[in-house]
């Protein structure tokens, strides 16, 4: 499987021909969900659900088909009947011959006063977890994590244990457009010691293979 990095949250990956894109929102780059045969979206917020980005894509490859959750599939079912899928906490099903668990309910807390909206993450393959903005525990073993190094509701201590607590072979940033140049060493610094495990992140538009 070859991960391609976006812009922010939103990761490219390729299998045996096939496209699955994760959350192209309005941080990513304008053309990020062109030529995938699937998309998911973890969340409504816009930094990682830009329906005009969904709808292009969806246009573009009649073929292509969305999962998410159903305050984003409400947005978009009407327009593309039998192509849009609504998922939750526990769902299994396969997207362009991907393989996909999906784990989590809710959205990390931003703040008390403001309400929390539903939130998933997606583990592909068995290999991949991608958690949206929420620090979801998968509960089984992850080859790659794709880690929300920097956001409004988190902190780097917060990052840290999070890794320590899934394990993951290896650890990719995303969530991180809000995150200045000059303080990315120190983040690097924090995750990279005291993590528990590989951690990298990748220029958007550079790949890796898993």
């Amino acid at each position: 499987m070859k991960l391609t990095k976006r812009l922010h949250s939103c990761v490219q990956l390729e299998k045996d021909g096939r496209t699955l894109v994760i959350d192209p929102g309005a941080f990513s780059e304008a053309d990020a969900g062109l030529g995938a045969d699937a998309l998911l979206v973890t969340h409504e917020h816009p930094d990682h659900f830009d329906e005009g980005r969904l709808r292009a894509a969806l246009d573009a490859n009649p073929a292509a088909a969305l999962w998410t959750l159903r305050s984003v599939a409400d947005r978009l079912a009407p327009a593309y009947p039998g192509r849009v899928h609504t998922v939750g906490h526990g769902d299994t099903f396969t997207a362009a011959g991907f393989e996909v668990q999906v784990h989590g309910e809710l959205h990390a807390v931003i703040h008390p006063d403001l309400p929390r909206v539903t939130n998933v993450g997606y583990l592909v393959d068995g290999s991949l977890f991608h958690p949206g903005d929420a620090l979801t525990l998968p509960g089984v073993p992850v080859e790659t994590l794709m880690v929300p190094v920097h956001a409004p509701w988190n902190k780097v201590a917060e990052v840290i244990d999070y890794l320590r607590e899934v394990k993951p072979r290896r650890a990719l940033d995303i969530h991180d457009a809000y995150l200045a140049d000059i303080a990315r060493p120190v983040y690097d610094f924090a995750l990279d010691t005291l993590g528990g495990t590989d951690h990298g992140r990748l220029t958007a538009g550079d790949s890796t293979d898993l």
